[in-house]
């Protein structure tokens, strides 16, 4: 680009006296100075509050943050071995809290987290739904494998070496009610332990919190959890459907 190029000469002459603009008026100049100096001193509900807008935008938050624990997801740490391999003691898992409230149902191969104060003990338990209502769950058959109205079942792909169980069992599960079990067999606390108990060690529907969807942390184990598909193949109790 030319940095020496000359301008144009501009007129410098005013304008004709019909085509000079008009000057405002000082009346609506006050006016809209006043306007504005009135939106500065607007006190909106925060004004007086530490930090103002900030301290808003903080309480938003948190209250998104509320609505979305109790409604949507929650995280829950786990606290012992009884889910190995796929689960670790000390991780976070994100739990789904929705995923059983628009018509359907825990099924087999879900992780799932419940409330077991009433039937395992103080607190919340994340187990795997073996069994749901109208299914009956043996174990074990000559080849040491679970079976799930009469299908034998390949858990290998998360007992971690485990047996299915070290404890034998012959069960039907009632409507409504579901049977878990640990992933680390030899290390869970779970339905087997609670079969001569109150209730059978069936745990209701309606306790479920939700399904266990994804570890969280630590950052190196960032990934879903999924339902299994080593029960794809069972029927229903009637026979009818997988």
């Amino acid at each position: 680009m030319d940095t020496e190029a000359q301008h144009p000469e501009r007129d410098r002459s005013p304008l004709p006296a019909a085509e000079a603009p008009p000057r405002p008026r000082e009346g609506g100049a006050r006016s809209r100075f006043a306007v504005v100096r009135g939106f500065r001193g607007f006190r909106g509900p925060w004004d007086g509050v530490p930090g103002g807008g900030l301290t808003l935008t903080a309480v938003a938050c948190l209250l998104f943050l509320l609505l979305t624990t109790l409604f949507v997801a929650q995280p829950f740490q786990i606290p012992s071995s009884s889910m190995e391999p796929v689960l670790r003691a000390g991780d976070r898992v994100l739990v789904n809290k929705l995923a059983y409230r628009f018509g359907d149902e825990p099924a087999r191969g879900d992780v799932v987290v419940f409330d077991g104060t009433e039937r395992f003990g103080e607190g919340h338990f994340v187990k795997r739904v073996v069994g749901v209502g109208g299914d009956r769950v043996v174990c074990c058959d000559r080849d040491g494998r679970l079976r799930v109205n009469g299908r034998a079942v390949d858990e290998s792909g998360f007992l971690g070496g485990d047996a299915p169980s070290a404890v034998p069992f012959d069960v039907v599960v009632p409507e409504g009610k579901l049977f878990l079990l640990g992933d680390h067999r030899a290390a869970s606390s779970d339905s087997r332990d609670h079969l001569g108990s109150p209730g059978g060690g069936m745990v209701p529907v309606e306790d479920v919190t939700g399904r266990a969807d994804w570890i969280v942390w630590p950052a190196g184990r960032w990934t879903g959890i999924g339902r299994s598909g080593a029960y794809d193949g069972v029927p229903a109790a009637d026979g009818t459907r997988g």
